[in-house]
């Protein structure tokens, strides 16, 4: 079991300047899909089954309108607007591996923030169940070039890259209105697979986010789309007295890594007298 010592570094996660964001129609159960994706029947029914689905504008999916780079493909998700979601699906049709991304959001909003990789251009869904058990279900077509599951992962051309497996950066701004956004890096090579070097798949299952006094906040469920050296944003309710958030993961190989993010206020947030 490896637990690396959270390393407080400046953190920063870089920007795509321009943004798309579509949504689709609200909609009763659908008889079609309205991305027109050859793969949405097979697919709705091994991930949903007979459960009720419906295509609601409220979840937006948000990608670049151009991809540079099919390994590292920035996208949002946000279903904010349907209030309680007891868990958040994020899927890509026509990518190998279609499962990306589950978000349990115990004490969190369901709104994430993630890079993925693409092998070609795919719809990019989210799914969000509600506690009647209706999913709820936006999505994009993302127009991209392809290759990102089948490329080997760069952290294998450095000689060290073992040494640093699940060393995470993060940073968490407090609001007063009682949340918190954590954003948090951690460094894997989440191999796919699938890539022409016969690597096996390495990736991080699971990452279970909680208060420094064990209260669970979140927990996210990652496949191996994800990028390398996952890179994450959340929205958690941390109350006051909570100077801290814990961070455990766990990878395939059953290796367990485990950080501590400070999250005490700052002068700056702290409301006038």
């Amino acid at each position: 079991m490896r637990s690396p010592t959270l390393r407080r570094a400046g953190f920063a996660v870089l920007a795509i300047s321009v943004f798309t964001t579509h949504a689709l129609p609200a909609q009763s159960q659908p008889r079609g899909d309205p991305l027109h994706s050859v793969m949405w029947e097979d697919m709705r029914k091994r991930v949903f089954g007979a459960a009720p689905i419906v295509f609601d504008d409220r979840i937006v999916v948000s990608i670049p309108s151009v991809v540079e780079n099919q390994a590292q493909v920035p996208v949002t998700v946000d279903a904010r607007r349907l209030g309680s979601v007891e868990r958040l699906v994020v899927l890509a049709d026509l990518n190998p591996i279609q499962e990306v991304l589950t978000l349990t959001p115990v004490a969190a909003a369901p709104f994430i923030a993630f890079r993925m990789k693409v092998e070609q251009g795919t719809p990019v869904r989210a799914a969000a169940l509600m506690a009647d058990g209706t999913w709820r279900v936006g999505g994009v077509y993302l127009d991209a070039a392809g290759g990102g599951c089948s490329a080997p992962a760069m952290a294998r051309n450095e000689h060290n890259w073992a040494e640093t497996v699940g060393q995470t950066q993060g940073r968490v701004w407090r609001n007063l209105d009682g949340t918190a956004r954590l954003s948090l890096r951690v460094r894997h090579p989440m191999d796919t697979g699938l890539a022409r070097d016969n690597t096996p798949a390495f990736f991080i299952e699971t990452l279970d986010v909680r208060g420094q006094d064990g209260t669970p906040l979140a927990t996210l469920g990652l496949h191996e789309p994800i990028s390398e050296d996952p890179t994450l944003t959340l929205e958690v309710r941390l109350p006051p007295s909570e100077t801290a958030i814990d961070v455990t993961g766990r990878d395939n190989n059953g290796s367990t890594y485990r950080s501590r993010l400070p999250a005490g206020w700052r002068q700056s947030a702290l409301p006038a007298e």
